[in-house]
């Protein structure tokens, strides 16, 4: 780790505490609040640290799954059976993936054998029927799942996320969202909609753009500014069925056509509060849970969950380009030159292996933030802001290196390579898709981890 010396004394110090003393003041209201009694409790709980009790599915393990009454047995598979199971569906995916495109949503045969071979449980609570799969796990799995294709690779990813956080609502909550098997959920962090108070709740009215997944979804997590305790306005988050919503068709895209992001749409939406959580509240890790505090799946910051959650798309997609290029290169040859294979000529060696380098460097950094995100969870131990910001600009490597391999591997592709039969240009469009993200972008990341080495505070609350 470099350090600019003689302006970060203090900083080490106070890094473990700086993200609550900003929201301190707002989450104290929060408890005497008379409308907040829903996640009052949840909103201030501290994290219990030690790990007795957390639930490793790392290995075959049998949990008890208790959901309206019913008790069953709960078989998790080992990280290896799920990438097994990854694999068997990775041809049916690839060989959907050209009509995705052109659908503008993943077919439907598709999302069912996502659905069978539970990929949809992967952040499902255990006590759902689910497999609280750790970060690690997760990684492998959505990177096999997007060699096929990374609009499928991204709605599964976004579908783990959404799961992820509706677990961190109430737990009478989620035994409402979690009744549906295989449940999907939706969601962006765009704050697109206001909302006013009424009896019991918040009426809402606005649009959320890029709604990855939608129109296979059962739930949305909206994100809508409301009135904070203060009288002021804060970004509030709110579990909504789909069925209360609109769906506007408006997912025209040259990159990751497929995940079928349209825009959502909720007119004087009703929405109780019991099924709304502060986001200051869930950025700075005080969850309204009380079944799930003690999962290490659980109990990790949101920021670093959803980018590794994430980030084995963009491996994925680098992955399959290489796979791509390299199945493609046999008898190839490079037109008006003497080389009648292109496997010999010495710009291609340099080519794909500066395109192998970046895809090795850019695993690399996705499982070190998997890694950590695990270790932490495992621990029960806290994030400090250094380590937030430093991971951010992990991920601005990782995405930056994904996008350059790619690249390299397209343009060594040839003219062929442009029609649509050829997956390397849709892979292309997606993974610039991808590194589009406001998430994701490199130059972001990379701004707020030069803020971290410069001695400055972080100019977002995302981390």
């Amino acid at each position: 780790m470099v350090r600019i010396p003689g302006i970060r004394a203090a900083r080490d110090r106070r890094s473990e505490t700086i993200m609550a003393h900003r929201v301190d003041r707002i989450l104290s209201q929060i408890a005497f609040s008379p409308r907040s009694t829903g996640y009052a409790n949840g909103a201030r709980k501290e994290m219990r640290s030690r790990c007795g009790g957390a639930h490793d599915s790392s290995d075959h393990g049998r949990h008890v799954n208790r959901l309206e009454g019913v008790v069953s047995e709960n078989v998790v598979p080992s990280s290896d059976e799920l990438i097994k199971r990854a694999e068997q569906l990775v041809p049916l995916i690839e060989s959907r993936a050209s009509s995705a495109e052109q659908n503008r949503n993943l077919d439907n045969e598709v999302v069912e054998a996502l659905a069978e071979a539970g990929m949809f449980d992967l952040r499902r609570p255990l006590r759902y029927g689910g497999y609280e799969t750790s970060a690690l796990g997760l990684l492998d799995v959505l990177t096999t799942l997007s060699t096929g294709d990374g609009s499928t690779g991204w709605n599964t990813a976004v579908w783990a996320i959404g799961s992820w956080m509706a677990a961190t609502f109430p737990d009478h909550v989620q035994d409402e969202v979690f009744a549906t098997p295989a449940t999907r959920i939706c969601v962006v962090l765009s704050p697109t909609a206001v909302a006013t108070e009424v009896d019991g709740g918040l009426r809402v009215n606005g649009r959320w753009r890029f709604m990855s997944g939608a129109r296979h979804s059962h739930w949305q997590v909206i994100i809508t500014m409301a009135p904070a305790p203060d009288g002021s306005q804060w970004p509030v988050a709110a579990l909504v069925p789909m069925s209360e919503l609109k769906i506007e068709d408006d997912w025209y895209t040259s990159g990751f056509a497929g995940t079928g992001s349209v825009t959502t749409v909720a007119e004087d939406l009703f929405v109780p509060q019991e099924r709304t959580l502060p986001m200051p509240a869930i950025l700075q890790g005080e969850y309204a849970t009380e079944l799930n505090a003690d999962s290490p799946v659980f109990r990790t910051p949101m920021i670093p969950t959803g980018a590794s959650g994430f980030i084995g798309v963009a491996v994925g997609m680098a992955r399959a380009a290489l796979d791509q290029f390299l199945h493609r290169l046999p008898g190839r040859k490079i037109t008006f030159t003497d080389y009648a294979e292109q496997s010999t000529a010495s710009v291609t060696h340099f080519q794909v292996a500066e395109a192998a380098l970046k895809l090795e460097e850019a695993e690399f950094h996705a499982r070190r933030m998997a890694g950590l995100l695990d270790e932490k969870g495992a621990t029960g131990e806290q994030w400090t802001l250094e380590e937030r910001m430093r991971n951010r600009g992990r991920l601005g490597r990782l995405v930056q290196l994904a996008g350059e391999a790619v690249d390299i591997l397209a343009t060594a592709s040839g003219g062929s390579s442009i029609y649509t039969s050829v997956p390397i240009q849709r892979i292309q469009r997606d993974m610039r898709a991808f590194s589009l993200h406001g998430l994701m972008h490199p130059n972001t990341n990379f701004e707020l981890y030069g803020r971290e080495l410069c001695g400055l505070e972080p100019n977002t609350m995302y981390i």
